[in-house]
């Protein structure tokens, strides 16, 4: 091994990649021979788990909820504009704060603007992601006091895509969102695969996929990249505004509520089959098809992403494209035009 036992370098933190030792690993094999990576990385993890933490987001309160799951209400007027988060990662990353936040954002141009907030599911919850949208999502939808328009993130979107092919909406966008799961390099889904293969018997113990084996999925996507943003971290004015936003962004990614043993599951089939992508996902009795629907539908992809590459997008005639990222989309520098300002016209466009 090149320097010191890698554990031996930082306390026990307070905040950071869960679970520490995964990530730690990742980074022994991906530095292994480069000492010094490998200690940049290490300042970096050291700095961001003892940076200041602001206080959490305060989100509007629910207004209406089924089981584990509700609805957060932001105002406005006209059609309901329902926003589906992803189930990885908490649904505050459409909220990150007062010039981040796209939520409060379209709500100020006068939308109706809801976003729908999962919940926790228990141990054992049977429910996969088909049962997500059929059990929370369509009734949350019938709630609501006139057709919306669905918004979905990453998988959210796939989720928005299927909810809109069982009942009316005025209109589907779909943001970063995966559907032809084929579009995610072999090499990818081979490390996804591997992952599963080790988490599986676990997961299906504790009748959950925590979100410790949701993140190291997204790092072997790219592990060199994970590792380098951290070194990059350490570079950094601790009291910069270059800072707090790094830090309030990997706080998000580092946090959210497991998945039902059942909905990680079927995620990871679609990884390894593609069921939405060949026709062959099952949604309430359905073989879902979006490309089939006669409302208005605009995809939103970025050409830059390595979570959900744009080659995994539905295809919809109607494109916008950007290179600002995944995440860099909805909260960057460059949010405005790759997603804000097309997703409001769009939106003026349709409603």
């Amino acid at each position: 091994m090149i320097g010191p036992p890698i554990t031996a370098s930082l306390d026990a933190p307070q905040h950071g990649p869960r679970p520490l030792p995964l990530f730690l690993e990742m980074l022994r094999r991906e530095t292994e021979g480069d000492a010094e990576a490998r200690a940049a990385a290490l300042a970096g993890l050291a700095a961001y788990q003892r940076a200041p933490r602001p206080a959490a987001p305060d989100l509007p309160p629910i207004t209406h909820r089924v089981d584990r799951a509700g609805l957060r209400d932001y105002g406005g007027v006209g059609t309901p504009i329902l926003f589906v988060p992803s189930l990885i990662n908490p649904p505050h990353i459409l909220d990150l704060g007062a010039e981040t936040g796209l939520l409060r954002w379209l709500a100020d141009q006068g939308r109706r603007v809801l976003l729908l907030d999962w919940g926790c599911p228990a141990p054992g919850e049977p429910r996969a992601i088909a049962g997500h949208v059929t059990e929370l999502l369509l009734p949350l939808i019938a709630a609501l006091e006139a057709p919306p328009v669905l918004a979905g993130y990453c998988l959210g979107g796939t989720m928005a895509a299927a909810a809109a092919c069982l009942t009316a909406v005025k209109g589907l966008a779909v943001i970063a969102a995966p559907w032809r799961f084929h579009g995610f390099a072999p090499p990818a889904r081979a490390r996804i695969a591997a992952l599963w293969a080790e988490a599986e018997p676990a997961c299906a113990r504790l009748g959950l996929v925590p979100m410790e084996v949701l993140q190291a999925g997204f790092w072997r996507l790219d592990p060199a990249r994970t590792i380098a943003k951290y070194a990059r971290f350490a570079r950094l004015d601790p009291a910069s505004a270059a800072a707090a936003a790094f830090v309030a962004l990997e706080d998000w990614a580092n946090g959210g509520a497991p998945l039902a043993y059942a909905a990680g599951a079927e995620l990871f089939d679609f990884f390894a089959h593609d069921a939405p992508g060949r026709g062959a996902w099952m949604v309430g009795g359905r073989a879902i098809d979006p490309h089939a629907l006669d409302c208005p539908r605009i995809d939103f992809v970025s050409t830059s992403d390595r979570i959900v590459p744009a080659a995994s997008a539905a295809g919809f005639p109607d494109r916008h494209a950007s290179r600002a990222g995944h995440v860099g989309m909805v909260v960057g520098s460059a949010r405005r035009d790759a997603l804000w300002h097309p997703l409001r016209d769009w939106l003026a466009r349709i409603a």
